[in-house]
């Protein structure tokens, strides 16, 4: 079993059971916003989805802000700064809030070519990558914090110390 397998995040455990997790009534579609429980500095929704929390003082996750590390270390430059998108690739903030988020890991892990008439566009697979799959759901709260408009551009200010469980996490996760 590789490092990255081992100690994955949440996004490769969901990816792997999507398909009990999915809704089951598409016209029932659940919050996919909203933090109802917080697990050692992870914030979840009633599904178990990876989510952001701002305090009213503006204070942010500590997911949220590596994400924006994280996501201007590996992703602004095909999708643009804060996710706002580029002449070649999508508004990355929009995809975290309108897709799903077991298709977001599979762009994400595994790529997607999409080349007809009209379209020519490439997502590389990040699956090997432990600088974008161990950071993955941090990626995603970003992004959907960015999408909701909860979170302005430019760098956050404030943060959330880090938990010990998600140090550890990142520990395993890399290999340290």
């Amino acid at each position: 079993m590789t490092r990255l397998a081992k100690a994955m995040p949440i996004a490769l455990a969901a990816l792997l059971s999507a398909s009990a997790a999915l809704p089951q009534d598409a016209e029932q579609k659940p919050d996919n916003i909203t933090a109802v429980t917080n697990e050692n500095g992870r914030y979840l929704t009633a599904d178990g989805i990876p989510t952001y929390k701002i305090a009213p003082d503006g204070t942010i996750d500590w997911l949220t802000y590596s994400g924006f590390r994280r996501y201007h270390s590996e992703c602004h430059v095909c999708h643009g700064p804060e996710g706002e998108g580029s002449s070649y690739a999508p508004a990355l903030k929009n995809s975290a809030v309108a897709m799903d988020y077991y298709d977001f890991v599979d762009v994400v892990t595994n790529g997607r070519k999409k080349v007809d008439a009209s379209h020519n566009s490439v997502m590389p697979s990040f699956g090997d990558n432990v600088n974008v799959m161990c950071y993955l759901d941090d990626i995603y709260v970003y992004l959907k914090a960015r999408g909701t408009d909860a979170l302005p551009r430019g760098r956050p200010g404030k943060k959330e110390a880090k938990s010990d469980a998600i140090r550890q996490a990142e520990a395993d996760c890399l290999g340290h």
